[in-house]
């Protein structure tokens, strides 16, 4: 569930030069009529782009190989086609992205159970998954529908109540089929060069999705339904806490011939949601734990504005390139230290397989149109 929000840092700068340039003078005014004043669209800002992007060494839970002298490898490198959007009108914003993964051969799609194994446990070849991911987030600023400057305060730019939701669907034998809900309020401050920093502290409820092993008769679970096994493999897991944060800023204290950089980021914690495959209940003999709080992150991501520095001031962030570190601990919620997707017998021991811990290197180019 990624944020990818280098778009919404510039749109948010794009706001300044698309601001009515201000009206004539008194002076002006007795001398020749009023001129009419312009409609302002119903949004200041429209900003889409489209992005590709490379993740090195991913992971996908549960996804690995044994290697011939028995250490494990879990990374998976993922090619990411993404379309983002971003708006903003009177009373607030919205954020739209829509992501297709496309992974290697270590993370396969069905009917492959992991790398080079079919459901039946015979060798099987195939492709590498493809999981295409939603994500929506609007706001509603106070000092807008207030019509007040209260909520500025300082570094504080505004306050606003934050809504969203994420969805996914992908062709793993797993069969996901994510749904959520987030809920809460975001604070908006203001850093140095142009830039933010936004805190948001949500109530996030993952209400739906879906776990063919967990399936009652897929031959990985057990037979008791409600207690071992889902009837149709649909979890619902209970709501929880979360905090989501994101931040921008262009280098600004470079040399005027070099300020074609920006660093942004984001990092996000998502709270306990019950069992692994809730509604089970904890059972470390049917293979059902508890989950763990997951924190998702690209704190770091430094940003090269091509389009400004071949083609001028007029075209800043026209084209961008960048490069990232993602790090994404519990992934899923799945506490990876004793999760059964996250661990792996090698040698008649148990042990964290990694594929429920990604850190990365991200690199990728960016398109506004």
């Amino acid at each position: 569930m990624s944020f990818r929000r280098n778009a919404i840092a510039a749109a948010v700068l794009s706001l300044a030069a698309l601001a009515p340039a201000g009206f004539a003078g008194a002076a002006d005014m007795a001398v020749k009529a009023a001129k009419p004043i312009a409609d302002v669209p119903f949004f200041f800002v429209i900003d889409d782009r489209v992005s590709y992007s490379y993740i090195f060494t991913g992971a996908q839970p549960g996804m690995f190989t044994v290697n011939p002298n028995g250490s494990i490898n879990a990374k998976t490198a993922k090619q990411v086609y993404s379309f983002t959007h971003f708006d903003a009108w009177a009373y607030g914003t919205n954020f739209f992205t829509i992501s297709l993964f496309k992974s290697d051969h270590n993370d396969p799609a069905a009917p492959c159970i992991n790398a080079g194994i079919s459901a039946t446990f015979a060798p099987a070849s195939c492709a590498g998954a493809t999981e295409i991911y939603g994500l929506f987030r609007s706001t509603f600023g106070w000092n807008e529908i207030f019509n007040t400057k209260a909520f500025s305060v300082g570094p504080l730019h505004n306050v606003s109540f934050e809504v969203g939701m994420d969805a996914n669907t992908e062709n793993r034998f797993f069969g996901a089929a994510k749904r959520d809900v987030v809920a809460g309020l975001q604070f908006a401050f203001d850093l140095p060069y142009k830039g933010y920093f936004n805190v948001a502290p949500l109530v996030y409820w993952e209400f739906y999705n879906h776990n063919s092993f967990a399936q009652c008769n897929s031959g990985f679970s057990g037979p008791v339904a409600g207690v071992s096994c889902l009837t149709d493999g649909n979890t619902s897991f209970k709501p929880t806490w979360a905090v989501e944060t994101n931040y921008y800023m262009d280098l600004g204290f470079l040399p005027p011939e070099y300020q074609f950089f920006s660093i942004s980021g984001r990092a996000a914690w998502y709270g306990k949601k019950g069992t692994d495959t809730e509604p089970l209940p904890f059972s470390a003999a049917n293979g059902v734990f508890n989950t763990a709080v997951e924190f998702n992150s690209e704190p770091i991501r430094l940003t090269f504005d091509a389009s400004k520095a071949f083609w001028g001031p007029k075209y800043t962030h026209f084209v961008d390139v960048w490069v990232a570190y993602r790090y994404w601990q519990n992934k899923f919620g799945l506490d990876h230290n004793r999760a059964v997707a996250c661990t792996a017998v090698v040698g008649g021991a148990t042990v964290s397989n990694g594929s429920c811990t990604e850190s990365s290197l991200y690199s990728g180019i960016t398109v506004k149109f």
